[in-house]
């Protein structure tokens, strides 16, 4: 139980238990599926569904973004009050912290597909792939030998053994907002229950599933431009839905692009509002897809 709120306390494992699922520490990430059942009895209203959407895509974009394109793969650069602004809004969308997070998917591109795989479908099947992994006890703790470039800074290992803290203000936050409405704004049919359910559970679950989805559909349905070593498939439908990371065959060519979605025709929302930060000097030193890497096709479409 110490491990929901400080995640320095790694459980043990032995062999025998280590890939087997950890109920106690995990009770956190059901109830917020259960939670979300909540939505019958707190109702809609427009304005608390307009939240959750806000608050997937906002999300969304902090784990494709920041998470993904900053923390595990460096493709831009950044001062460090912004770094530390980008790990906060990556926390809030309750996947762990920047540290775990880029740990885990370097070691993913080390071991594509293979056996070591943290979550292949290949090697474990969808499930595993898709969630199992990171319920287990196994992958509870991270190897940090990957991200030595990150431990350098006490901040992002403070979020990291704390990650609970945003999304506990980020869910006090609604709730108060949505009291405050109810009792200032009755007109927008809003509660502090719609804001909390709608805003925080519901649209966490939806960012939960969304995100998981290039681990484990991404190496089974699309197509492959690129003869990668592993089953990383191209996939227009969950690009849409992630903001850019179903251009997975891409991605998996060339890790270092701060580009996902090669061609114009590739949608790939988070690389354009990268481009917006980029252009308020937020960011800077966006690394490009080389031509002669992207025009090497070399895979057969399947």
């Amino acid at each position: 139980m110490l491990s929901w709120f400080d995640a320095s306390a790694t459980p043990d494992a032995d062999d025998a238990t280590r890939d087997r699922v950890d109920w106690a520490r995990i009770l956190p990430f059901v109830g917020m599926h259960v939670a979300c059942l909540a939505v019958f009895w707190v109702g809609v209203s427009e304005l608390a569904v307009g939240v959750a959407v806000a608050m997937y895509l906002v999300r969304m974009f902090a784990i494709t973004g920041f998470y993904h394109r900053y923390f595990s793969h460096r493709t831009f650069k950044t001062s460090r009050a912004a770094q530390f602004a980008f790990a906060v809004l990556g926390a809030s969308a309750v996947q762990r912290g920047p540290i775990w997070w880029a740990a885990h998917h370097r070691h993913h591109h080390a071991h594509s597909d293979k056996v070591d795989d943290v979550h292949s479908p290949k090697q474990r099947g969808f499930v595993w792939s898709h969630m199992g992994w990171f319920l287990s006890r196994r992958h509870f703790a991270p190897d940090l030998g990957r991200v030595r470039d990150l431990l350098r800074y006490p901040e992002l290992r403070w979020l990291d053994r704390f990650d609970i803290l945003v999304p506990f203000l980020l869910a006090l936050g609604l709730l108060l907002t949505g009291q405050w409405l109810e009792a200032r704004r009755p007109e927008l049919g809003v509660t502090g229950g719609q804001l909390l359910v709608w805003g925080f559970f519901v649209s966490t679950v939806a960012c939960y599933h969304g995100t998981y989805t290039i681990n484990s559909l991404c190496h089974v349905w699309g197509r492959r431009r690129y003869a990668t070593g592993d089953e990383s498939r191209n996939n227009f439908w969950l690009a849409l839905i992630t903001l850019g990371e179903g251009w997975h065959n891409n991605h998996h060519r060339y890790p270092m692009s701060v580009r996902q979605g090669f061609y114009w025709w590739e949608i790939d929302i988070t690389y354009y509002l990268l481009r917006v930060l980029a252009a308020a000097g937020i960011i800077w030193d966006l690394k490009p897809v080389p031509r002669e890497v992207r025009e090497a096709h070399t895979a057969v479409a399947s």
